[in-house]
């Protein structure tokens, strides 16, 4: 039988499609350009430019604070959403149901809309806190979810055991819930962070003066400021992204093979 070879065709233009957009945007960085485009020189400036641009440091610094903020809290809503969705059955359970599924098919530019006429409506002073708001009000649904779906599993004789050995409800859940679902609250966590910390849309909306995140600086930039200064900081972000993931593969791989050597021994 002759080999195909389209699978491998597909793979690497598959390949070319993701990954040569993010090569041109490292070569750029070096570029010793001010708009990009042909090539003229190796140079490091944008770098140092990075480096010394405070208002960057800013802006990353709102992002992350919002990022943590809004996943602490989405953590906790979302993991009691979830429990009440799944262990509570009433005539509206449909209807509680539509309402955390509706942020995940909404478009954000519509929820940016609506959040942005909801504060002004009340009179509401756009800034940090607004942004958290509305960190929190697309990012819980997809907490919720993935909780959901942890507890879709979930054995409840092990609380009633645990009760009859004499905890209290609260010590059942502190002690044996929760353990079992962190796994499914931290998946949660992890992808309300990543998604509070690229948002643009609803951030651009509710967004005050002086309140900034790393998103609309970036925007801003490439804009009206310096294409290339842009380019070195993706470059930045995409050796930590890169870095992050080869340590969480080598965490990953560690953990596995001691609990191989255990189960061996």
């Amino acid at each position: 039988m002759r080999r195909s070879y389209f699978p491998y065709a597909t793979l690497a233009a598959c390949m070319v499609f993701f990954y040569l957009p993010l090569a041109f945007v490292v070569v750029g960085s070096f570029n010793n350009s001010r708009f990009g485009g042909a090539w003229r020189g190796f140079t490091w400036k944008y770098y140092q430019q990075l480096l010394n641009d405070r208002e960057i440091w800013i802006c990353l610094q709102n992002t992350i604070v919002i990022a943590l903020a809004s996943t602490a809290a989405c953590m906790v809503l979302g993991t009691l959403a979830a429990f009440a969705l799944h262990r509570y059955r009433s005539r509206l359970q449909f209807f509680h149901n539509t309402l955390v599924y509706i942020p995940l098919v909404v478009p954000e530019i519509l929820m940016g809309i609506s959040l942005l006429l909801f504060f002004v409506a009340h009179s509401v002073t756009l800034g940090m806190g607004t942004i958290f708001v509305g960190h929190v009000t697309f990012s819980l649904s997809y907490v919720a979810m993935t909780v959901l779906g942890r507890l879709q599993d979930f054995d409840f004789t092990l609380m009633d055991a645990a009760r009859d050995l004499g905890a209290s409800s609260f010590e059942a859940a502190r002690k044996v819930m929760l353990p079992l679902l962190m796994p499914g609250i931290l998946a949660g966590g992890l992808l309300a962070f990543t998604l509070s910390m690229d948002d643009f849309v609803v951030t651009f909306f509710v967004s005050g003066t002086g309140s900034k995140t790393l998103p609309i600086y970036i925007y801003s930039s490439i804009k009206h400021g310096s294409p290339t200064k842009i380019n070195a900081l993706s470059t930045i972000l995409l050796a930590v992204t890169f870095v992050g993931a080869l340590i969480s593969r080598f965490v990953k791989n560690y953990s596995d093979q001691r609990i191989l050597d255990k189960e061996t021994m």
